[in-house]
């Protein structure tokens, strides 16, 4: 008998209201450990929303969000952040007059100058130095971008910025990203070989993605299981076969 999936974030009746208006409405979805899951709907359905609040930027106003079996419902976003569960707005625009691996190297966690003591301590440094520099070579080789790991930001096309920004989350001990339309604005060739690497960081360190996208002749080819919204509801779910034949989401968002 094969087990169930181990679930990493789960939300139980969401909801988030502004004044009169029911932004997210008892949305609960559940996204398995080392999962690709798509959050998909027409513009101002509410899946910005629901991210918000599941990460701490908003409250909800009902409902329950857990992450790893805990409960983190209402927790700011910061404390959401600490736990592993990071979105690629809240790691800071990279550097651009930095090198990448410089870029990786801020963005990673435990850096012991954040503590007075430890400035006394040289061995402290040499060894925190040590495997942040080992990290985040490691993370570069997965993204395929250590060919250009003392090149300037700025000369870099906009395919590789969007995966320094997966890389400096996975530099934060993220367990989970969500990522908000990590294909906007590139080519399909370009589209296709982001979506690649994605997969190839879920495949090697089993990171859980959760991705807000728009671009489905693309994103759908990569996806376990899929999230359908429209005005706060979750309208359909399954697996991106599934969801390509069910008439609801021809109606509402494919306009078919």
């Amino acid at each position: 008998m094969v087990s169930p999936p181990e679930i990493h974030l789960k939300t139980l009746n969401v909801t988030k209201r502004f004044g009169g208006l029911v932004a997210v409405n008892k949305v609960s979805v559940s996204i398995p450990k080392g999962s690709l899951t798509l959050l998909i709907g027409p513009n101002g359905c509410g899946k910005t929303t629901l991210v918000n609040t599941i990460t701490g930027i908003y409250k909800p106003d009902e409902g329950k969000v857990y992450f790893n079996n805990e409960d983190i419902t209402g927790l700011p976003s910061d404390q959401v952040y600490r736990r592993g569960l990071v979105r690629t707005f809240q790691i800071p625009s990279p550097f651009t007059k930095l090198s990448v691996l410089d870029n990786l190297l801020v963005a990673a966690r435990g850096n012991p100058g954040e503590k007075f003591r430890y400035h006394l301590f040289k061995k402290a440094w040499w060894s925190y130095e040590k495997k942040a520099l080992e990290k985040a070579f490691e993370v570069m080789r997965i993204l395929n971008l250590d060919k250009y790991w003392d090149r300037e930001v700025s000369e870099l096309d906009a395919g590789a910025l969007k995966l320094i920004e997966i890389g400096r989350a996975l530099m934060s001990d993220a367990q989970m990203i969500i990522l908000d339309e990590p294909i906007a604005g590139v080519n399909p060739k370009l589209a296709h070989s982001i979506f690649s690497h994605i997969v190839n960081v879920r495949n090697e360190l089993g990171i859980t993605f959760l991705i807000i996208e728009h671009r489905l002749d693309i994103a759908l080819k990569y996806a376990d299981y899929v999230y359908v919204m429209n005005q706060g509801l979750i309208i359909s779910s399954g697996t991106p076969s599934e969801i390509v034949k069910d008439e609801k989401v021809r109606a509402v968002y494919l306009g078919r």
